[in-house]
């Protein structure tokens, strides 16, 4: 008699990444989501560890809901992964049990990644991962799991302790391609401010590298509001942009000799630019709803092509604030007849505030 094939692991699991300190956030807006799109599951986290676990029932695979909640969907989300379920290991044999798990689920990968939350007590782990980068690759390579042709899939060991690891499976299309989901930017030594960076992050999230040239283009007209001392401004100038900078306080005075900026101390609330422009950006420190109806008067009125702008969260609550904000916005559109591409998202470079992205369709 033939022995009985062993049941394999189930990957029920979505192990999402995130800012330490926004766990509560995440998980709300998952299980918000997932409710929504008629998914069941709970989620699991400590205050913060950086990552969040989404656990649905036993039996049930979480790929439905990867696909159904894509990565770029998610505002507090840095990484999105399918997994399987925590393995405490033996610190004399950490291979063994992962070898067996992802053995067991019948994955396969092209490429492993080791990561940690982005947390200090993590970052520690550096050298155990790379201690075992090469006998983990040889054994899974062994194993059948690493191979050279296997649909771009990536497997991710996400280590919390030196005992304590979580595998997950990404995807190409619906994942970060940024190691932890960060995507990290020298600051310019010469821009007036490191607020330069969100600005900057927010453009390689929400615009295609091979779109730059036509959408983030020489000559193009701008408009930065609450613009002082520059730090946005000076990411429109390095794009050769015309820009009209509107702050009752002083710029910088580099970005003014460059003969680009014309700086009007007015208030960027109630500005109206002369002609319709390429961009909005904004990082003014207000309530979100006093943002966003700022906005939406630019939008529905078509005085730009594309916007980018930053809310500043809430202690608590965030994603329902952030949700509402959007909602609004969506709704105004509606009635405005606007088509737009509206995405938010809570940047590496962000911290109590979440950038939101709006490219008009019409």
């Amino acid at each position: 008699m033939s022995n009985p094939v062993p049941p394999r692991s189930i990957p029920n699991e979505l192990l999402l990444y995130c800012r330490p300190g926004f766990e509560a956030d995440l998980a709300t807006e998952v299980l918000d989501k997932a409710d929504h799109s008629g998914f069941a599951g709970s989620p699991c986290y400590q205050q913060g560890a950086g990552h969040v676990r989404f656990v649905m029932p036993p039996e049930e695979a979480a790929n439905a809901l990867h696909r159904a909640l894509p990565l770029a969907s998610l505002v507090f989300a840095r990484q999105s992964l399918v997994a399987l379920p925590p393995l405490q290991l033996d610190r004399a044999d950490r291979l063994s049990a992962m070898i067996e798990q992802v053995s067991d689920s019948g994955w396969s990968a092209e490429s492993v990644w080791q990561e940690t939350p982005d947390t200090n007590d993590a970052k520690a782990l550096s050298g155990l991962m790379k201690s075992l980068k090469r006998p983990l690759e040889a054994q899974l390579r062994k194993a059948g799991v690493l191979r050279r042709k296997a649909g771009g899939r990536r497997l991710h060991l996400f280590w919390t302790h030196g005992d304590r690891v979580q595998l997950g499976m990404s995807f190409p299309g619906n994942r970060s391609e940024q190691p932890g989901g960060i995507r990290r930017l020298r600051s310019p030594s010469r821009a007036p401010s490191r607020s330069t960076l969100k600005l900057e992050e927010a453009w390689h999230e929400f615009v295609p590298a091979e779109q730059w040239a036509t959408r983030l283009s020489d000559g193009m007209q701008a408009a930065d509001l609450g613009a002082a001392p520059g730090g946005w401004t000076w990411q429109l100038v390095q794009r050769g942009m015309q820009v009209f900078a509107i702050d009752n306080g002083p710029m910088n005075a580099d970005l003014m000799a460059t003969g680009l900026v014309e700086h009007l101390r007015e208030d960027g609330f109630v500005w109206t630019p002369p002609a319709r422009l390429d961009w909005l950006v904004c990082d003014i420190v207000d309530k979100p709803s006093r943002v966003i109806s700022m906005v939406e008067r630019w939008l529905t009125r078509r005085w730009c092509r594309e916007a980018v702008f930053n809310l500043k969260l809430p202690m608590k609550q965030r994603w329902q604030a952030v949700s509402e904000g959007l909602q609004h916005l969506a709704s105004s559109f509606e009635r405005a007849g606007v088509k737009a591409q509206v995405n938010c998202r809570h940047l590496y470079h962000d911290r109590e505030e979440v950038t939101v992205h709006v490219r008009l369709l019409d």
